[in-house]
């Protein structure tokens, strides 16, 4: 385990102490390979660029803004269909993206409705701090809202645990039934369909009944 944690630092043969190490400018640009972390629409062309498409992007970091001594980068991308520039910034506050310069953010209703939530949640918390009845109220509702929860609960597996102790052969037999009872409406309709045509062949208009002409009786040659 000890040799896992490197404690000496490598040194090349040609190490010179006396040069100077190369100092980068604090507003220097790195290549990156990024992902878009939302889907945006470009205000130049009006391109829809969905979440997750790769580019290859520039990172800087933006000087004068921090969230609690932590960075905050800026990246510039470029559109694939008009090639205008794109910038979007990361945001620690909300662990998000913020949309900057030449494309805006499309509309999410996930987020809306978190934001809302997190308001109520506010709005409620400040109530319960100023009315301690509103409070009691609260935990009231909540602990009701269990209970009903627990008693669905408690319904589903009741019902499931019935389910299974149906005997097999029970519901075999019932199917059997069943499809009897099916084949016995087939047949039943299947004569009806049959009455009905033979009526409407052997009837005529008015609804009288169709006779059959006799044939005439061929004389035999002994008669002649």
């Amino acid at each position: 385990m000890s040799e896992r944690k490197v404690l000496n630092k490598y040194f090349p043969p040609d190490f010179d102490p006396a040069i100077p190490r190369r100092k980068q400018a604090k507003d220097a640009q790195h290549k990156v390979r990024l992902m878009t972390p939302y889907a945006m629409r470009c205000e130049t062309c009006g391109e829809y660029i969905y979440k997750g498409k790769k580019f290859n992007a520039r990172k800087e970091t933006v000087e004068g803004e921090t969230y609690y001594s932590i960075k905050i980068f800026r990246f510039y991308i470029k559109c694939p269909r008009c090639s205008a520039e794109i910038t979007f910034k990361t945001d620690p506050q909300s662990t998000d993206y913020i949309a900057e310069h030449g494309a805006s953010r499309n509309f999410e209703p996930w987020r809306e409705e978190k934001l809302a939530g997190e308001e109520s949640k506010l709005q409620k918390e400040l109530e319960e701090e100023n009315n301690p009845m509103k409070a009691l109220e609260n935990r009231t509702i909540d602990s009701k809202r269990e209970m009903d929860i627990l008693d669905a609960l408690d319904e589903i597996r009741t019902r499931n645990a019935r389910n299974e102790r149906i005997n097999s052969d029970v519901i075999l037999d019932k199917l059997v039934e069943s499809d009897q009872i099916n084949e016995d409406l087939i047949q039943e309709g299947e004569e009806r369909e049959d009455e009905l045509l033979a009526k409407a062949i052997f009837h005529n208009m008015d609804g009288d009944m169709i006779k059959r002409i006799k044939e005439e009786e061929q004389p035999t040659n002994w008669e002649l």
